[in-house]
């Protein structure tokens, strides 16, 4: 950090103290504007030089939501329900037709079967893990397109580490800066979890902390149904103490510092210093950020629509996110993912609690999402992704990572399960390959979750083997996966 000396000015609330080394202009601080934004913007500018690429849905993705369904939803109990199976595979939902002739959902997704015509399924999703099939090492996988060496028995990783391989999502702002004074990447409205690994596989690892997510997680219990309600957003906005005059005055003591201090200039020359102090105070200054999370603005009608829960609300906000202007928007499910009631970890209780509490949620707010976003002709730059890190098991009761199954549960199953995206430039009513009848493994065009990862990036004009440095300076892929070009129109 670059500290400045500067004199008081004589609208500080003390004008009685004098000038002292404590009186700095500490550019990127907090202190000063209560945020830590400029030295995010401008590490964010910087982009590594990428192979050419081309094809079709490349460069139409602007913006992206990306529903993380973390626990693992089990398909064959929502899109992918299979018939004349055993008892113990078949799902106690009964089957219902959607808009796709041939095509079936369950029971517990009326609406979303109705608007399938809108989005790709990908059928097919499909690894064979490393070790334990836990949840924190295949959240860190899909998040990140690279496994994890240290998994231990039971399962849990350690805490997230400045060593980490990068959110998707850091990789995107750091190599697709946006323009607009508006945070880059949010995530919502949870961290990434298991058990006590919290935040794994979420941060901007060896990119640095200038593109990690700004993370929005009001406080409350995960089944407060009503946490949306409660948001604050009070480093995005001036406070009361910080009043305008003070600003312009700070950004005046900046320009005559400049001005007399040319050494320290051309120090910092090639660091823009103007350029992202100014987009730091225009976020603030502006209010773009601060109304954007005005969930108030929007009508009663539509809020009912999205759901109003947690998970619902949530995906409402992203889309008042994306359409001012934020690059990624990550929805996290509201529950962590080895836990209870409307977590999709379901080991026992599985057609009380997805009928009653999981599935309600995901029908409505992705639902709602998809269909808001394209009326207002969002959808066509703006690519929406639902996938958990992992399926259910074919079959009830069985037990493939170690945990106790009760005859109403799955176990984790990361061989064979569904994904959907939708928006710029993906198919519209297209289903990608397919599972066998038990839905335990692909018989069509499996696909990896780094080939998932690679066609985001394709979708961005970003080739999936770009370099990053990692924190050795050495070299490596965005990610080691294929874009699906068949996915796009």
């Amino acid at each position: 950090m670059l500290s400045f000396l500067g004199p008081r000015g004589k609208d500080l609330c003390d004008p009685h103290l004098t000038a002292t080394r404590r009186d700095v202009l500490r550019i990127g601080s907090c202190g000063i504007l209560g945020l830590s934004l400029p030295s995010l913007l401008r590490l964010q500018a910087q982009a590594s030089e990428a192979p050419a690429g081309g094809g079709p849905g490349w460069g139409k993705a602007k913006s992206i939501i990306m529903v993380y369904l973390q626990g693992g939803p089990s398909h064959l109990d929502l899109w992918d329900p299979k018939e004349n199976v055993p008892d113990n595979v078949q799902s106690v939902f009964s089957p219902i037709s959607t808009k796709i002739p041939g095509i079936k959902f369950t029971e517990n997704l009326p609406r979303l079967s109705q608007i399938n015509d809108r989005f790709t399924m990908i059928r097919s999703m499909s690894y064979t893990p490393n070790g334990l099939f836990n949840h924190t090492a295949a959240i860190y996988q899909v998040m990140t397109g690279y496994t994890t060496d240290k998994v231990s028995p039971s399962g849990q990783l350690e805490p997230p580490s400045p060593k980490d391989f990068p959110n998707f999502g850091s990789n995107l702002i750091r190599m697709r800066p946006i323009e607009e004074p508006m945070l880059p990447f949010v995530m919502l409205p949870r961290p990434l979890q298991e058990s006590n690994v919290v935040g794994k596989g979420g941060t901007a690892g060896f990119l640095g902390k200038a593109f990690d997510p700004y993370t929005l997680y009001p406080p409350g219990d995960d089944m407060d149904m009503d946490k949306m309600a409660q948001i604050k957003v009070d480093d995005l906005k001036m406070r009361p103490e910080v009043f305008s005059v003070r600003l312009q005055r700070r950004a005046r003591l900046r320009d005559l510092l400049n001005q007399q201090m040319p050494e320290i200039n051309k120090v910092v020359e090639s660091y823009e210093l103007d350029e992202y102090y100014d987009r730091a105070l225009s976020l603030i200054v502006s209010g773009r950020a601060r109304d954007a999370f005005d969930l108030q603005a929007e009508p009663d009608e539509l809020r009912d629509r999205y759901g109003r829960n947690t998970f619902g609300q949530s995906c409402l906000l992203a889309r008042r996110l994306v359409e001012a202007g934020t690059r990624v928007v990550e929805v996290i499910w509201p529950k962590v993912a080895n836990s209870d009631n409307h977590s999709w970890d379901h080991h026992t209780g599985l057609s009380e609690r997805m009928k009653n509490q999981s599935a309600p949620m995901l029908d409505a707010g992705l639902t709602s999402l998809i269909e808001d976003l394209d009326s207002r002709g969002l959808l066509e730059e703006t690519m929406v992704v639902a996938v958990g890190e992992f399926g259910r098991s074919p079959q009830r009761g069985v037990s493939t990572s170690g945990n106790s199954n009760s005859d109403d549960g799955r176990d984790h199953w990361p061989y064979c399960y569904t994904a959907i995206m939708a928006g710029a430039g993906i198919k519209r009513g297209y289903v990608h390959g397919k599972s066998d009848k038990t839905a335990s493994a692909p018989v069509e065009d499996p696909v990896h979750p780094n080939e998932m990862l690679a066609t985001i990036y394709h979708g961005f004009g970003i080739h999936p083997e770009t370099l990053v440095y990692n924190h050795l300076n050495q070299p490596r892929e965005l990610v080691k996966g294929e874009a699906v070009t068949r996915l796009f129109a």
